[in-house]
Order: C-alpha cells, then sequence, then structure tokens
C-alpha cells in the first residue's frame, strides 16, 4: 500500500471522532421546542412555558419558559401565535435563533380555561325556582319574555352554585327571577329572567240572548274557566242579581259596563215629614224636616229643618229618617 493511501486513512481515522464529538456538542447546546396547535391554559398571563413543550440545556429551558407572550384580557378570547412571533421573542431575550429547533404546528391557538353557562341552563333553573314558588296562587303557566346571555367563568370555576330569588319586576302581569352564581363562596355575577305570567280566571258568558232590564242569573248566565294575561280582580264574583243596561246576545262575555245593581224603592219622598236623628255615644238629638228631594236608602238628599227652617244635607237611613252629613 502506497504511503499516500495510508496517510489518508490515517487522517479520516482522526477526523471522525472529532466530528461526532462536535456534532454532541451542538446538539446538547439546541433549544428544541415543540408546538401544539391548539392549547388551553388557567392563567390569564402567557409564557412561553405553558404554551410549548421545551427541552434543551436547562439553563436555556429556564431562561425560555419565563418569556412573556401577553395575555388574555377577555372571556372567549382566542390568541394566535406564529413561529416568526416565538423566535423573535426568543431573540429579544438574548437566545439568538441559531441555537433553536421548533418543531410541530406553524401556529399555535391559545385560549384561557373557561366554563360557559347557557342562556338555557338559566332559564331551566329560573323555571324550576317558579315551578316550586309560584308568585300567586292563580298563576297557571309562564313563558321567558327576556333571554339572558351567557355566562362565562374564567379559570377552573370551583364550586359553581346558584341561588334564584324572586324580584319586583314592576308589572303585574311578569315575574323577575334573579339568579346569583357563586364560586369558591363569592357571588361572581347575577343573571335575570323575565317571565310572562299565565292566570286561571272566569268569566260570565251568555247563554240566550238577553233583553234590557233582565236580572242575570244561572239560567241565562254560565261560569266559564279561562287562561288569561292578568289576575283576575280580587272582587270578582258571579254578576248574579244585577240587571243588563242593554240588550246582551246570546255567547257575549259579560263587563262591568253592561250591567247595573239593581235600584233600591224610593222610600222618601219631596215634602214629605222625615225625623232628623243625630245619634252619637252618650246623647241622642232628634228634629223634624222635610224632604226636599225624592230619595232611596242611602242617597243624600236637601232637608229643611221645620224649627230653624234651615237647609242641610242628610243621609237616607233604611227605616226613612236621615242622618246630617257633617
Amino acid at each position: 500500500m502506497s504511503n499516500k493511501i495510508v496517510n489518508t486513512i490515517l487522517i479520516m481515522c482522526l477526523l471522525l471522532p472529532v466530528h461526532s464529538n462536535a456534532g454532541n456538542t451542538k446538539k446538547d447546546s439546541a433549544l428544541q421546542i415543540y408546538l401544539p396547535r391548539e392549547i388551553t391554559i388557567k392563567d390569564k398571563h402567557l409564557s412561553l412555558g405553558q404554551v410549548g413543550i421545551i427541552r434543551g440545556q436547562e439553563s436555556l429551558v429556564a431562561k425560555a419558559s419565563k418569556i412573556a407572550l401577553g395575555q388574555i384580557s377577555a372571556p372567549g378570547q382566542k390568541i394566535v401565535i406564529d413561529r416568526k412571533t416565538l423566535l423573535s421573542r426568543l431573540a429579544c431575550n438574548g437566545i439568538p435563533v441559531w441555537k433553536v429547533t421548533l418543531t410541530g404546528a406553524e401556529t399555535i391557538t391559545i385560549q384561557q380555561q373557561e366554563r360557559t353557562i347557557r342562556s338555557d341552563e338559566f332559564i331551566k333553573l329560573a323555571s324550576s325556582y317558579l315551578e316550586k314558588n309560584p308568585p300567586g296562587i292563580s298563576v297557571c303557566g309562564f313563558n321567558p319574555i327576556r333571554i339572558p346571555q351567557d355566562f362565562i367563568i374564567t379559570g377552573t370555576g370551583k364550586d359553581i352554585s346558584f341561588s334564584p330569588r324572586l324580584v319586583s319586576s314592576g308589572a303585574g302581569n311578569q315575574a323577575k327571577v334573579e339568579i346569583a352564581i357563586h364560586s369558591g363562596g363569592k357571588i361572581i355575577g347575577t343573571s335575570e329572567i323575565i317571565f310572562k305570567l299565565k292566570y286561571n280566571c272566569r268569566q260570565a258568558v251568555t247563554k240566550i240572548d238577553i233583553p234590557t232590564g233582565t236580572v242575570i242569573s244561572p239560567d241565562n248566565v254560565k261560569i266559564e274557566k279561562i287562561t288569561s294575561n292578568y289576575p283576575e280582580s280580587v272582587d270578582w264574583k258571579p254578576p248574579y242579581g244585577l240587571i243588563s243596561k242593554r240588550q246582551i246576545p246570546t255567547k257575549t262575555v259579560l263587563h262591568p259596563n253592561m250591567l247595573s245593581p239593581v235600584k233600591s224603592p224610593i222610600i222618601t219622598k219631596r215634602n214629605q215629614k222625615v225625623v232628623i236623628r243625630i245619634d252619637m255615644p252618650g246623647f241622642l238629638i232628634t228634629a223634624f224636616g222635610k224632604a226636599m228631594q225624592d230619595g232611596r236608602a242611602g242617597d243624600y238628599i236637601k232637608v229643611r229643618n221645620v224649627d230653624s227652617q234651615r237647609i242641610i244635607l242628610a243621609m237616607i237611613n233604611e227605616d226613612g229618617s236621615v242622618k246630617p252629613a257633617f
């Protein structure tokens, strides 16, 4: 074998270990960062150590992990970071590009861990509360007319609980339910739902044609149960005993303006002699007077005192005597 070939083999043998060591040294000193496509974090402040998997020299890994990448400022916000941005942030913090190897996705989409309470969940909670705590004995149903917004709880949202209560709505046929949202023993928000209420009511309907002046009775009127948007009047009662003020066709719902009470008979007539009676604790005073008007029990009429000729206003009693109005 010639000296030239031997020399070449010796040089190659000497160079191989040197190149191998150099390659290992470069690999050990490089910073390798794997980038996932999407990631969810607990904290709103972003750092490289939260969003990427970093390997390499311990000192470089520790330094790179602390590099800030901004923060999430609003619930539901997503931040997208590309490779150029990451390399720029590394370079600004003293880690040159040639020491970094990026693998994985070209961009990272980052969002904060959160829980969304949907509006239909609030409506279900409020409806269940109204079923157990109806705002009135005649309430038979309710429909939501103001839908709440979704509520986003950022972070882990530990020990989430709800406490509904009925609050004033300002309308007689509505109910407002306020739901407080608790987390970690504190109220972190509220949601309001307004319902339109339905009521069980009654109405009087004519069974036949009713002529003017006819007394209302079970023979010509029936009572029906209905569902209404408004509660029944507290003093509602069947209109039996009242008189029709006009002719009312069959199948007509009766209203107060169609009816009038039966008028009592006139018990005091004009120029009739009456007793003026003042009955108070401890004394009784009577005098004679002359009625100057016709009247029924409970009416106020003018009466002239026979002795003093003075005209006074007096109420007619059931027995025909009158009581002065003071």
